[in-house]
């Protein structure tokens, strides 16, 4: 007889799963739209716009405000900790297999925000605006390929992870350039001193939670009241954390909490920040208004078109002057519609849209964003549905 299973460690795995975080996301960004549109619309702006949180350490924020600097936070550590582990043991550490998602990274924030910015031309609010399109979203992008694609070689889910993780941090890097105001140099600092400690103890094998918490909790404080943007405490976190175990240990203490909190971020930290960011009022006239208003319109075309092709230009371009090298077994086609999911702008776009811009034009731009993730997310399953079946054949 096999060993009996875990019930809780077999839901903990299947939380794991992209799959599964996708399918969470979605209900969440559903139950956030018909909440804001039925009858009781204003409890969801009520509940939303709740403050809660200390005055004296100026954390009195609202209940959305929370999901997007407190929750996100946790996500970009999970986000942090798969960077580390690609650069230093995975794919990005071998120089000519890292330079491809990389540069297709670059391509893939570089020619959407040109896009952007040549269907904005000079609107109100395009000067912040234009970052909008730049990020691709981690748990839609690698549901979608879950879902379609299971006959597609591992290396395409590395590609696209390693992309949408080195995307995410240049998003991250653009937040923390564009959206700091107010910069306090005295809390800029602790935060540094923070995360030197943090860095020390990894270097010395602490292990204990009990340090890292607070110390954790101290430096998002700090980064909070620094004036930069909270969640860029929890990549720097995660790329100081140490990914290679030492001898005799079963595993190293980033691949251990990315395990333990891959599952909370996938099933809490983004769902409830989509909740939160997703609930716009939708009326047949608003829905037309993205496509003849010119900063939601130019937000819709950096995602469809701009992500397309500045993906899967720039890997073509990196590939041909051989600079880098197609990952195993994935073919030009593959390239294509795995560019196409770089489309999915999701969770930091939304992020994006919601610092860059305010009232009415905001609500708009959630709602191209919204509709450009649906529609790549449509495009790329299709075309990964006629490639899964390619693969297939292939392997009979």
């Amino acid at each position: 007889m096999g060993q009996p299973r875990n019930p809780a460690a077999e839901f903990v795995r299947y939380l794991r799963t992209e799959t599964t975080g996708g399918m969470i996301l979605l209900a969440a960004t559903a139950l956030a739209l018909i909440w804001a549109n039925s009858p009781i619309a204003e409890s969801y702006r009520v509940v939303r716009d709740f403050e809660i949180g200390p005055h004296l350490l100026h954390l009195d924020l609202s209940v959305g405000d929370w999901a997007k600097d407190g929750l996100l936070a946790l996500f970009f550590f999970v986000a942090g900790l798969e960077l580390k582990r690609e650069l230093v043991v995975g794919e990005l550490s071998r120089p000519k297999k890292a330079i491809l998602p990389i540069v297709a990274a670059a391509g893939g924030m570089v020619v959407p925000a040109l896009v952007a910015l040549a269907v904005g031309g000079g609107a109100d609010g395009m000067e912040r605006a234009w970052a909008i399109p730049t990020a691709t979203d981690i748990a839609f992008a690698l549901g979608v390929l879950a879902l379609t694609a299971s006959n597609l070689p591992g290396s395409a889910r590395v590609f696209l992870l390693s992309l949408a993780v080195v995307d995410d941090l240049g998003a991250i890097i653009l937040i923390a350039v564009l959206f700091t105001s107010g910069f306090d140099l005295v809390a800029a600092l602790v935060a540094v001193a923070g995360l030197a400690l943090y860095a020390f103890l990894q270097h010395r094998r602490v292990r204990t939670a009990w340090i890292y918490v607070p110390l954790a909790v101290v430096v998002w404080v700090a980064v909070h009241s620094a004036g930069v943007h909270a969640t860029i405490a929890g990549v720097a976190l995660g790329l100081l954390t140490r990914v290679r175990p030492d001898e005799g240990e079963e595993e190293a203490p980033a691949i251990r909490l990315e395990h333990r909190l891959q599952p909370w971020s996938a099933a809490v930290a983004v769902p409830v920040f989509a909740l939160f960011a997703a609930g716009i009022s939708v009326s047949g006239g608003s829905l037309g208004r993205v496509f003849t208003e010119p900063v939601p319109l130019a937000v819709f075309a950096g995602l469809v078109v701009g992500k397309a092709v500045g993906i899967f230009g720039a890997c073509f371009a990196a590939v041909k002057l051989r600079l880098a090298e197609k990952p195993s077994g994935v073919g030009w086609r593959d390239i294509a519609a795995l560019s196409l999911l770089g489309g999915v702008g999701f969770t930091v776009a939304l992020l994006i849209a919601d610092l860059a811009l305010t009232g009415e034009t905001s609500d708009l731009a959630r709602m191209s964003v919204l509709l450009a993730s649906a529609a790549c997310s449509l495009m790329g399953a299709a075309v990964l549905l006629r490639r899964n079946k390619v693969h297939a054949a292939s392997e009979d």
